[in-house]
């Protein structure tokens, strides 16, 4: 089996958006706990401010809470799953802030930190969409 048809039969499952938000949720509460009790250690080791670790580490764990109410609803409410969305797609555009602006000096592993929760926010964006589109098309929308 490709990895196109592969991916088109997990995406089919009506399982599939509900996953989705809990590999947001299990994603966000390990690096926004790792934020909270590393914070000295991943601020000299990335070059970033310990204030911005706890403040973007609270704010995760704040929108873990936001995705567990979500995804333990019987039934997705879609207009929540499109506020997910546009938090992740606004925490992507924060990280290329951080990225091309002079607001911080992160050392490369940060820039590294910053890129990867970059691309894996966009993802789990990506994927929620994707979900919500399956959803729909499942339930005749």
């Amino acid at each position: 089996m490709s990895a196109v048809a592969s991916f088109s039969s997990l995406t089919a499952s009506p399982q599939f958006l509900r996953s989705v938000l809990w590999l947001d949720a299990a994603t966000g509460a390990a690096t926004g706990a790792l934020q909270l009790l590393l914070t000295a250690l991943l601020a000299s080791l990335l070059g970033l401010p310990e204030t911005l670790l706890m403040a973007s580490g609270w704010a995760i764990l704040g929108y873990v809470a936001g995705i567990s109410f979500i995804a333990t609803r019987q039934f997705v409410p879609t207009s929540l799953v499109w506020v997910l969305i546009g938090a992740n797609l606004l925490w992507v555009a924060g990280c290329l802030a951080l990225l091309i602006g002079d607001f911080v000096t992160p050392t490369l592993a940060g820039k590294v930190f910053v890129a990867v929760q970059a691309v894996a926010v966009g993802l789990l964006a990506e994927l929620q969409w994707v979900g919500l589109r399956k959803a729909a098309a499942q339930s005749g929308w």
